[in-house]
């Protein structure tokens, strides 16, 4: 794709173009994920083929609405948020859209703690980063995920261009935006993530919306057919809408974290769910290979919220002597959360079993749910808070 060179007055009727087109909202293509057959029929019509030459400047990056009316771009915190303990702020998301966030923080978080090399140690690892480190973290987050969908052969991204490529086929209503759309694939990690990385504005910036092309990308990266293929009777969507609210199904947040829909092997980052005891019986349960990961880190889905629970030591799942007393820490993503919880976890001194005898006998005492959440995978652990006031 040629950059697109423009006028003064030309850049002035794009932006008043995009004012007055209608915001795209992660409602409002719930459907349209859910609907892969006819993304299927759209894409191939317009002819959407990867491609691998960058767009240059802000008409590569274009200036469209993408994502969710008032909702947060997946980001890494200013300097004055990280010294008040808090690993990766960001603004705040309601539903489906503060789940795929924190999906994504998790993977930020691990790149952070793991991955990168840096002289930190430690949590200092989260607040002690430059501005352009915080924007390569957000990058190297966002194409795991993708590579991971393209089972380590590929990946694909998605930015929009200014102009419309084709006119949709018949039946389809346009929206402003997916007409515009370009894929461009990449046969190696290291170059989409250096792509994302010089393009970052356009998933991070206030208004760019990215959050929504990164869906797409995810989706182009596992392509539609594996993903319909890997969607079951149980989990037939993506996004589900109820009373007008979105959420994420446990499929997209799997896609999210592993690069697919349904568990297959050990992931990287690992998945915690606790809804209560009667909706822990409804639902699916989540395997040991989702408790399990290769790094300590969850995203935690307590009572229909996601959060994020992680380690600073990387031998905790790997070497069982590390399991007996260690400590986890807790990151919801919510601006009244102040400084990022500390928990002990103790999985043999057996003051849990000794609590919920003592619980038995008193009908208005009640556990925590994270607390809950964590012995699904460390049944009966006692967990302290260390001055911390518990999250019910």
């Amino acid at each position: 794709m040629q950059c697109t060179l423009r006028t003064p007055e030309q850049a002035m009727h794009a932006a008043h173009a995009e004012h007055t087109a209608p915001q795209t909202a992660l409602g409002e293509i719930s459907s349209r994920i859910s609907d892969l057959d006819k993304w299927r029929k759209i894409f191939s019509f317009c002819g959407r083929e990867g491609s691998q030459t960058a767009p240059q400047g802000p008409a590569g990056c274009g200036h469209g609405a993408v994502g969710t009316r008032g909702a947060a771009e997946p980001r890494v915190p200013p300097a004055e948020a990280q010294q008040a303990g808090r690993p990766i702020p960001m603004d705040m998301a309601t539903g489906g859209t503060r789940a795929i966030v924190m999906a994504v923080q998790a993977n930020i978080i691990k790149y952070l703690l793991f991955m990168k090399n840096t002289e930190h140690t430690h949590l200092e690892r989260l607040c002690k980063i430059s501005q352009k480190e915080q924007g390569e973290a957000l990058a190297a987050a966002l194409a795991d995920s993708l590579w991971a969908a393209g089972d380590g052969r590929r990946a694909t991204v998605c930015l929009l261009t200014a102009a419309t490529h084709c006119s949709p086929p018949a039946g389809y209503k346009a929206d402003s935006f997916t007409e515009r759309i370009h894929l461009f694939e990449f046969p190696e990690k290291a170059a989409a993530q250096e792509f994302i990385f010089d393009h970052i504005g356009c998933f991070r910036d206030e208004g760019s919306h990215g959050l929504i092309l990164f869906l797409y990308s995810l989706l182009f990266s596992r392509t539609l057919e594996r993903v319909q293929e890997e969607l079951c009777a149980a989990t037939p969507h993506l996004l589900e809408c109820s009373s007008g609210n979105v959420s994420c199904t446990q499929a997209l947040l799997l896609l999210v974290l592993a690069g697919r829909t349904q568990p297959g092997q050990r992931s990287e980052v690992g998945f915690l769910r606790w809804g209560g005891e009667e909706a822990e019986h409804r639902l699916s349960p989540v395997g040991s290979m989702l408790k399990t990961p290769k790094f300590p880190i969850w995203l935690c889905s307590i009572n229909g919220t996601h959060s994020v629970l992680f380690g600073t030591n990387q031998l905790l799942l790997s070497d069982w002597k590390m399991e007996h007393v260690f400590h986890l820490y807790f990151y919801n993503g919510q601006h009244k959360q102040t400084r990022t919880a500390h928990l002990t976890i103790d999985t043999h001194s057996h003051h849990w079993e000794e609590g919920r005898c003592e619980a038995a006998s008193s009908p208005g005492r009640r556990a925590p749910s994270l607390e809950m959440a964590i012995r699904t995978k460390w049944p009966g652990a006692a967990v302290g808070w260390n001055g911390t006031q518990p999250f019910f």
